[in-house]
């Protein structure tokens, strides 16, 4: 079986668009392979972090994993800070790695920008796709789900990974991306140009998986669509209302096909309120499984398990990389 590996931050409260990208898709991947799922708090403090945020952000990204239908008993779950081997397989893929490719990445440019206004770069953030390098390698990751804004971070993991083997010992698996099958970039609810991002400026945007159901029904019913009338898919055309029906079909399970013909007679006023019953009711169930995990003790037990567990395969990782390189002493076999 082939191992799979998924990082997120906890930054913040994931939308329904982070969930039909990518984590309803994780519940269908763990049947396929061997799947490690990370919560990379250590990704997120390349930019201040308020600590106890994190910390809520942290349990309930746990939980909203679990919520999406991961099963620990066939996954491994856990928090990287709590897994030592990332921070020490980081410095390794540092010292293979090169400043001018660190520099080139896009996201490093764009936080760069913004990091440099306030209180200066951190180092942090330049080295970022070292540690997501090393996330990868050290579960000898044959695939990784990412989405376009990671794919050259993607790119960079796989020419550390052969550089290692080139350079030392050939044990490190270049991974391949998994690209999402469907549903794999929701739009903003007010700029179906844009991507739902729930660091939007305006909340009507985006709807996150914490949101009141009521308030996010209210969200679709005011969203953007296009001119003329039609309930029909199509992107170029009508990117708004393609959109939402790729939002409805992913929630209710219906097909885009179906969809368009059981709003053919209809007007987007009657779509959107029917749509923005769905989401309601989705989010409605979706919060309950998540308010569980929250409240019992069942999440901590599972994730100390994950860690356990994670442990395990990347410590054995990272003292081969190690050995491969030089560190350490030899020791003689008794």
């Amino acid at each position: 079986m082939k191992t799979l590996f998924s990082g997120v931050q906890p930054s913040g409260i994931p939308t329904i668009g982070n969930y039909i990208g990518a984590y309803q898709q994780f519940a269908e991947m763990q049947e396929s392979y061997d799947a490690y799922f990370c919560i990379v708090d250590q990704h997120a403090i390349t930019v201040p972090q308020d600590r106890l945020k994190l910390r809520d952000y942290t349990i309930k990204l746990a939980a909203i994993y679990l919520a999406s239908g991961l099963n620990p008993e066939k996954v491994t779950l856990f928090i990287q800070s709590e897994v030592p081997a990332h921070a020490r397989a980081a410095w390794l893929m540092q010292c293979i790695g090169y400043i001018g490719e660190l520099e080139r990445m896009t996201q490093y440019k764009d936080k760069a920008r913004k990091q440099a206004t306030k209180d200066g770069i951190s180092v942090g953030l330049l080295t970022y796709p070292s540690l997501m390098a090393a996330d990868i390698l050290i579960y000898g990751a044959d695939v990784v789900p990412v989405g376009d804004d990671q794919s050259q971070h993607l790119e960079l993991t796989r020419d550390l990974a052969e550089r290692f083997n080139n350079k030392y010992n050939d044990i490190l698996t270049v991974p391949e991306a998994k690209l999402p099958e469907f549903g794999g970039r929701i739009m903003s609810l007010n700029d179906p140009s844009k991507k739902m991002s729930k660091s939007d400026d305006n909340p009507k945007s985006y709807i996150s998986l914490l949101d009141d159901p009521k308030a996010a029904a209210k969200k679709i019913r005011s969203a953007v669509t296009d001119s003329g009338s039609e309930i029909k898919y199509d992107k170029e055309e009508k990117p708004g209302i393609s959109n939402l029906l790729v939002i409805y079909s992913s929630l209710s399970g219906m097909s885009i096909e179906e969809l368009e013909e059981k709003y053919k007679d209809s007007n987007y006023g009657t779509f959107k309120s029917e749509l923005g019953e769905v989401v309601a009711d989705f989010l409605t169930g979706f919060q309950e499984r998540v308010n569980y995990f929250i409240d019992s003790g069942e999440l901590d037990s599972i994730l100390d398990a994950g860690a356990e567990r994670a442990s395990i395969k990347a410590n054995r990782m990272v003292d081969k990389m190690e050995n491969a390189i030089g560190l350490g002493r030899s020791r003689r076999r008794k």
